[in-house]
C-alpha cells in the first residue's frame, strides 16, 4: 500500500470511528411523575436538548405518581432499565435520602463534574434538599411554594378587587361569601389541594411561628414536637366552619381540587404553584394569584412559607460516561434561558436569579401577583420558613391528612383532631431510624356532600 492510500486508509478509519460516536451519544434516562401540562414543557425541553448536540440524548420515563415509580413494579424496571436522575417529593429528611445506596448526593457528582455558575443556585428556593452543611443534595427543578389563586371574572362578578387579595384568613371568609352568594360559584367558593401543606405545615411559618419545636428540626432532633397551639386550633375550627357554611367544599391532599379550579367550578384554590402551568393552559380562565392568608392577630406581618415540591436525584453505579452526560443534561437545566421558561410555563420557582431576571416581563402581566410572590422570597426574614426536618415524615403527614379530614367532616372535634395527630406522631417523629424511601401516594380525593 503506498504511503497515500495508508493516509486515505488512516483519515477514513477516524471519520469512520466520528461517525460512530456521532450516532451512538451517552444515553441517559429520567423518570419523573409531573402532571401533564409540566410533562409537555419537560419533553419539549428535553427534545430540545436532544437537537442540539450530539453527545447526550435524553429519555424520559413518566410514572402516574410516586409510588408507581417507587414500589415493587418501579423497583423492579430501575434494576434492569438503571435511571440516571430519579424525580422525588420532599420528605422533610433529604440527609436520609441521600444514604440510600442507590442515590448519589448532587454536590458529589457536581464536584467530579461541575456545573459553570452553580453558584447562583438560590438558597431560598433550595433549602429543602441541602444538608446541615448547605451542601445539595439532589437538583431542586421542581421547587414550590403553596399559593392562593383566584378566578378573577368571578371577584368581578362578585363586586370584589381582583388587584386586592385578601391578605388575611378572615378576610378572605368575606371574599368566599360573596363569590358564593353573588358569583354563582355557590357549589365551590373555595377547594383546597395539598391540605396538609397548606392548612398545618405553612399556618406556622406565615405566621412567624414553628411548625416543630425545637427550631423546626433543624439544629437540634432531640424530643421533637408538633407546634399545634391556639392558632392551630383556631384555624381548624374556622375551617371546620366553612365546610358546614358551605364555603370550604372541596379537600384534598393530592391536587385533584387544581382540576376543579380549572373547569371553573371553583372560585378559589390554594395549592402548590407548581400547578400554575396547567392553569395556564387552560381555555378562557383568567385568575391571579396570591401569598396564602395569615392571621394579623398572630403576626402583623405574614412570614415566608416553605420552599419544598421535588428534585432530580443522581442514581449511583453509572460509568463516568454517564454521568458526565447526566451533569450535561443539569447543566442545560441550569442556563438561564431553559431555568426561565420552566418557571414561566410550569409555575415551578425560578432555579437561579438569573432565570428570574431573565423572565419576560409579559408572564407576569398575565400572571398577577406572580412576580411579588418571587420577589417576596428575597426579603424580609427566614427565621421560621428556612424548612424543617421531621423523622418519618411520610408516615406523619399521612396522619395529619387523616385527621384534618376527619374534623373537616365533622366526625372528630378540631381540638381533638390535632392533640391525636401530635400523640399518634411522637413515637415516629422519635424514631432515629428515619425511611430512604420517598412519601407514598397522597391520599384520595375528600370531598364535602351537601
Amino acid at each position: 500500500m503506498s504511503h497515500f492510500n495508508r493516509i486515505s486508509a488512516a483519515l477514513a478509519s477516524t471519520l469512520m470511528a466520528a461517525g460512530m460516536a456521532h450516532a451512538n451519544p451517552v444515553e441517559i434516562e429520567v423518570w419523573h411523575t409531573l402532571n401533564d401540562s409540566n410533562t409537555k414543557e419537560f419533553e419539549s425541553i428535553a427534545k430540545q436538548f436532544n437537537n442540539e448536540q450530539n453527545e447526550t440524548r435524553v429519555v424520559l420515563k413518566r410514572f402516574e405518581n410516586q409510588e408507581a415509580m417507587t414500589g415493587p413494579k418501579g423497583r423492579a424496571q430501575a434494576a434492569s432499565r438503571k435511571p440516571n436522575l430519579i424525580q422525588l417529593q420532599d420528605n422533610r429528611s433529604p440527609e436520609h435520602t441521600a444514604q440510600h445506596k442507590e442515590l448519589m448526593p448532587m454536590h458529589e457528582l457536581l464536584k467530579q463534574y461541575p456545573i459553570a455558575d452553580q453558584k447562583w443556585f438560590l438558597p431560598s428556593a433550595t433549602g429543602f434538599v441541602r444538608d446541615s452543611n448547605q451542601r445539595l443534595l439532589a437538583f431542586p427543578f421542581m421547587a414550590e411554594i403553596p399559593v392562593m389563586v383566584y378566578n378573577t371574572d368571578a371577584y368581578k362578578k362578585a363586586g370584589l378587587d381582583p388587584a386586592k387579595p385578601p391578605v388575611t384568613w378572615i378576610a378572605l371568609q368575606g371574599d368566599l361569601i360573596a363569590v358564593r352568594d353573588k358569583a354563582d360559584f355557590f357549589d365551590c367558593p373555595y377547594a383546597t389541594s395539598q391540605q396538609v401543606t397548606i392548612h398545618l405545615e405553612n399556618l406556622a411559618p406565615l405566621n412567624d411561628t414553628q411548625y416543630v419545636t425545637p427550631d423546626n428540626g433543624l439544629v437540634s432532633v432531640r424530643q421533637p414536637m408538633l407546634n399545634f397551639d391556639s392558632t392551630y386550633m383556631r384555624h381548624l375550627s374556622i375551617m371546620v366552619s366553612w365546610t358546614r357554611s358551605n364555603l370550604l367544599t372541596f379537600h384534598t391532599n393530592d391536587n385533584a381540587a387544581d382540576d376543579m379550579f380549572a373547569k371553573k367550578k371553583c372560585a378559589v384554590l390554594t395549592t402548590g404553584s407548581g400547578s400554575i402551568g396547567q392553569l395556564l393552559n387552560t381555555r378562557d380562565l383568567k385568575f391571579a394569584v396570591a401569598s396564602l392568608p395569615h392571621y394579623e392577630q398572630v403576626s402583623r406581618v405574614p412570614g415566608k412559607p416553605f420552599v419544598s415540591g421535588s428534585a432530580l436525584w443522581a442514581a449511583s453505579g453509572h460509568s463516568k460516561e454517564q454521568n458526565k452526560a447526566t451533569v450535561a443534561f443539569l447543566a442545560y437545566l441550569a442556563k438561564p434561558v431553559i431555568a426561565s421558561a420552566w418557571h414561566q410555563k410550569t409555575g415551578f420557582l425560578p432555579l437561579t436569579d438569573a432565570a428570574f431576571r431573565t423572565a419576560d416581563v409579559a408572564f407576569y402581566d398575565r400572571v398577577p401577583g406572580a412576580r411579588k410572590l418571587v420577589q417576596d422570597l428575597s426579603t424580609g426574614t427566614e427565621k421560621n420558613s428556612r424548612g424543617f426536618r421531621i423523622n418519618n415524615y411520610p408516615k406523619v403527614e399521612a396522619i395529619l391528612d387523616r385527621e384534618l379530614n376527619s374534623a373537616l367532616k365533622g366526625n372528630t372535634p378540631p381540638v381533638a383532631a390535632l392533640n391525636i395527630s401530635m400523640e399518634e406522631s411522637k413515637p415516629l417523629m422519635t424514631d432515629p431510624k428515619a425511611p430512604v424511601n420517598p412519601a407514598p401516594a397522597k391520599s384520595a380525593p375528600a370531598a364535602r356532600k351537601k
